[in-house]
């Protein structure tokens, strides 16, 4: 009850904005983009093609917005920025002669009417899995809020390979609506894998798939699409390789059950020594996918360091006991530690780095900040990394 009284404040908090910026996405074409996992580099895969292909393009996104030449922060821990916000970036857009704007939307967003008076021309959503059920409460639910992107949108865009999509086909089943996926689909894998790239893994030939139904809808020509994504690199965050030598330090943003799967099955793969896995859960989130996590992590990982991520007012130590009763539960139990402060798990995690291994780091990605019960302090996986590099060749 009280959650729907918010949203309509919500409702009316977007609205107001829309009039006051004067509807600044009527005019332009706006890509929204949602998921679980993916939301990031894809639609910062799309920005790119359109740049690429000389169409005067914006983006806002987790990592920030880019519009025109100028570069912007979104905030701490925000994906979708508040309605004033968003529409201040969008007429910003509209004021710089943009054409196209490539919106990363999340389905709190979405639920709480942030989006209202968005004129969408396209609506992707890359996959829904399980996350953010401390608020939608069930999947189906977190389904629903997600499909409101395609139900604002002339054409919807989804991944016919994801749990979701029957569900996503019986809620809007008048829509104009494509598929994309392995096969069977209206945009199959088979079109993109001949695309050179510099991505990692399966599930980024799925954002590249779904970046190219996009762009294909645009009206930009196949060729033209390969072309751009040889040139794209990932954003910040986004299995980044920020060490490379006698071992590999990577970060990533990585903070699902689905993405541990994704990035850690594929590092299993093409690794050469031992995974070791630097990973926490957030306080005061979903907290039901904290043994799943773990449960994948020690499917896949050597070594496991479970240590904080944005505890807020929650003890560091339960959420550690949360993931780690998912370790359990699986029976082949990898070498754990626990490290409650992120500085020292991390240079922990490079010590016993040996030669071929990778420290995969996921949480945290990006960020700059962290909340540790007392608001946002700064803070940097980059940084720490650094710092821990620096400890342990200064030894």
């Amino acid at each position: 009850m009280w959650q729907q009284a918010k949203n309509i404040y919500h409702l009316l908090v977007a609205w107001f904005a829309s009039w006051y910026y004067a509807f600044p996405g009527r005019g332009m074409t706006v890509i929204g983009v949602t998921g679980t996992d993916g939301k990031t580099t894809t639609a910062s895969l799309i920005f790119h093609i359109l740049r690429e292909n000389g169409i005067h393009a914006a983006l806002i996104s987790t990592v920030g917005a880019t519009i025109g030449t100028k570069q912007y922060g979104t905030g701490f821990h925000v994906t979708t920025p508040g309605s004033a916000q968003m529409q201040s970036y969008l007429k910003q857009a509209r004021d710089t002669g943009t054409t196209h704007v490539v919106l990363e939307v999340t389905s709190h967003a979405l639920d709480q009417n942030r989006t209202v008076g968005i004129p969408f021309s396209i609506g992707l959503i890359t996959n829904i899995s399980h996350e953010h059920l401390d608020y939608h409460k069930t999947y189906e639910k977190y389904v629903e809020a997600k499909t409101k992107l395609l139900h604002v949108a002339k054409i919807g865009i989804v991944n016919k390979d994801d749990k979701s999509c029957p569900i996503i086909r019986k809620l809007v089943p008048d829509k104009r609506l494509f598929t994309y996926g392995k096969a069977d689909a209206d945009y199959t894998l088979d079109m993109v894998k001949s695309f050179k790239n510099n991505l990692i893994g399966k599930y980024n030939l799925y954002n590249i798939l779904a970046a190219t139904a996009v762009c294909l809808n645009l009206g930009i020509q196949k060729d033209a699409i390969a072309k751009a994504v040889v040139t794209f690199r990932l954003p910040k965050g986004r299995t980044e390789i920020v060490y490379d030598g006698e071992f590999r330090v990577m970060i990533d943003f990585a903070h699902t059950p689905n993405a541990f799967t994704h990035l850690l099955s594929t590092l299993k793969k093409t690794k050469h020594g031992r995974i070791i896995h630097v990973f926490g859960a957030a306080g005061r989130r979903d907290a039901s996918k904290r043994p799943l996590m773990g449960e994948v992590a020690s499917e896949y990982d050597d070594v496991i360091v479970l240590t904080a991520e944005d505890p807020r007012n929650e003890p560091v130590q339960k959420i550690i006991d949360e993931i780690a009763s998912g370790i359990i539960s699986v029976g082949t139990v990898p070498e754990v530690h626990t490290i409650r402060d992120r500085q020292e798990a991390i240079s922990f995690a490079l010590s016993l780095a040996r030669k071929g291994d990778i420290v995969a780091i996921t949480g945290k990605g990006h960020e700059e900040s962290m909340n540790l019960g007392k608001g946002e302090t700064p803070w940097s996986d980059h940084e720490a990394v650094t710092k821990a590099l620096q400890t342990r060749y200064e030894k």
